[in-house]
């Protein structure tokens, strides 16, 4: 380490020590966004695709005043179609969230379908050239069993990935916690 890094590495941890309070912040919202999801699983997938439908709204409308413009990187049909479909999206996600929410949850058991099919083919073609190929094999079972049950059961889909979203946003938060702690003690 140079003289100048080492210099400079103090100034910079007391910086950011001064700066743990933002990762504390994170960490409360997190958490509570976390207990949220686990309590009220359906609020909590209908406020995220809510706010994904707001982004996608924006991101639409932006797309459609770009089309004006000379120097897009795409051609303006492509430009306009995006556009449209994501104001479509975007318009169908703000004013019914939950059934958003269920159609993106058909197109995740589809997708969880293809994919073990896909996984199980794999497993097949390679089970020479590796070791612990069955593995890939049982993804593949899983990941379709699981598409299987997503179409059987929207709701119930919906409010397991819903757990499991909140399971994420506790963990996230926990670690932001102990990391916004351990950066408190560099002030």
């Amino acid at each position: 380490m140079s003289t100048l890094e080492r210099e400079t590495l103090p100034g910079f941890l007391s910086m950011v020590g001064r700066s743990w309070w933002v990762l504390l912040l994170y960490g409360i919202l997190g958490v509570l966004f976390g207990l949220f999801a686990a309590a009220r699983p359906l609020s909590a997938a209908a406020a995220m695709v809510w706010a994904i439908g707001v982004l996608a709204l924006a991101e639409g409308i932006v797309s459609v005043f770009a089309v004006f413009r000379d120097n897009i990187a795409v051609s303006k049909g492509w430009a306009i179609f995006y556009a449209l479909m994501s104001i479509a999206f975007g318009v169908v996600a703000i004013t019914n969230p939950v059934a958003a929410a269920g159609g993106l949850l058909l197109f995740l058991a589809a997708w969880l379908i293809v994919a073990g099919i896909y996984r199980i083919v794999f497993a097949i073609r390679v089970r020479e050239e590796i070791k612990g190929e069955w593995l890939i094999a049982l993804s593949g079972l899983l990941s379709i069993l699981l598409g299987v049950l997503f179409f059987a059961s929207p709701l119930t889909g919906l409010v397991i990935a819903a757990w499991w979203i909140a399971a994420g946003a506790l963990v996230y938060g926990v670690l932001q916690i102990i990391a916004a702690f351990k950066l408190r003690t560099l002030r």
